[in-house]
Formats: structure tokens, sequence, C-alpha cells
């Protein structure tokens, strides 16, 4: 039988940090410009609510394309 750190490295699956981090990114400028349409329109619970969204996936799409 394999010493187990050969036989894990062997079989790891393929990351996906690149795709995940272009997929956050797409979807943080999609929910930015929600925040900038209802700014235009001033409706400013929606604003705030899509602003934090769009920050949060603007994070996780940063990690993701650090790589």
């Amino acid at each position: 039988m394999y010493p187990r750190p050969e036989y894990a490295q062997a079989v790891r699956a393929p990351t996906q940090r690149r795709a995940l981090g272009a997929l956050f990114l797409l979807l943080a400028l999609a929910f930015g410009g929600i925040a900038f349409a209802a700014g235009a329109a001033e409706e400013w619970i929606i604003v705030g609510a899509a602003a934090a969204i769009a920050l949060w996936l603007a994070a996780m799409a940063f990690r993701g394309l650090r790589s």
C-alpha cells in the first residue's frame, strides 16, 4: 500500500480557485451595478445591502484570483 501523503497528493481533486475568483468578480460587479442603480433611484436600503454584498464578493474574488 502507498504511504498516505503520496497517495493523497496523487488523487487530489483539481482546484477551481481561479474560476471561483472570476465568478465572484462578475457577481461583485453585478451587485455594484445594482447599488449604483439603487442610488440613482434613492433607495438607500437597497444601496447599503447591494454594496455590502458587492464588497464581500469582491474580497472573495481577490482571494481567489490572488493565487
